[in-house]
């Protein structure tokens, strides 16, 4: 296992590259959204750890079971493994970490956000960073970022925002919510099981649902994916008002605490929608 290791992070250190990121001074300030085709993951160690790593990603359940404290997977919020524009997508990351963040008040390398879900929107535990888990999921996300200059944003990177209003009103949010997403996640948020005992669809708060300090609990995030891909397969079909009403009902509802999050946000920058 150790030499299966160190063969696939020796590529992976080397495209790491220079850690200061290449601002450029004209030009676009984003590249164009693509996914690379499957066919174009390499054979041998590499390529089935990129594999692995599409498997953590999107069966987060079954493959990476000791590390996740609710019923998510990574791909309840990266939607398509990490594949969907305006989703959280994985395509272009690897160029941009390490990456000032100011919630953790540091320079982040791609292995600490990757932790960063874990411990907040899995309400997990930190991945060892030389275990199979961890190095799968930096490879696939090497693999999805093939083409993306260094230093360059790729389009559809995060969640596109959309103008707040001005009061958005909660109890208008869970008439919504009843309409719209009960039907998936429950009237009572709990999720939608599959016969086997995983998730269908995931839990939007109590005790399997992602804890406060996830960035899906917060307002304007929240707003933002709900706005861009929910209902499933219906995006874009919310008002901007809709999907801030049912954001400010469900983030709002009970879940986890996280332990440790007054150190958050240490130094400066909370944004105004945090929950703590």
């Amino acid at each position: 296992m150790q030499g299966l290791l160190a063969l696939i992070a020796v590529p992976i250190a080397l495209a790491l590259g220079p850690l200061q990121r290449a601002e450029a001074a004209d030009g676009p300030k984003t590249w164009p959204f693509s996914v690379p085709a499957e066919s174009t993951i390499p054979a041998g160690p590499l390529g089935e750890a990129i594999k692995l790593g599409q498997k953590v990603v999107t069966d987060t359940q079954s493959q990476a079971r000791a590390y996740v404290g609710n019923g998510l997977n990574c791909s309840s919020c990266h939607l398509n493994g990490g594949t969907v524009a305006g989703a959280a997508p994985f395509v272009g990351l690897w160029g941009v970490f390490p990456e000032y963040r100011s919630r953790s008040a540091s320079v982040n390398a791609l292995q600490t956000r990757i932790n960063d879900c874990f411990e907040r929107s899995m309400n997990g535990k930190a991945l060892p960073e030389e275990s199979p888990e961890m190095i799968g999921v930096l490879s696939y996300v090497w693999w999805l970022s093939q083409g993306v200059p260094t230093g360059m944003d790729s389009a559809g990177r995060g969640f596109k925002k959309i103008l707040a209003p001005a009061t958005p009103d909660k109890a208008r949010g869970k008439s919504i919510y009843a309409q719209k997403c009960a039907a998936c996640h429950g009237i009572d948020g709990a999720g939608l099981n599959k016969p086997d005992g995983s998730y269908m669809f995931p839990a939007l708060w109590g005790p399997k649902a992602f804890n406060i300090g996830a960035g899906m609990a917060r307002l304007d995030t929240a707003a933002a994916f709900v706005k861009a891909n929910m209902p499933l397969a219906q995006g874009g079909t919310l008002t901007d008002q809709e999907a801030y009403d049912v954001a400010a009902f469900f983030t709002t509802q009970a879940r986890p605490d996280l332990a440790g999050k007054e150190n958050d946000w240490r130094k400066g920058g909370k944004p105004k929608d945090a929950r703590y």
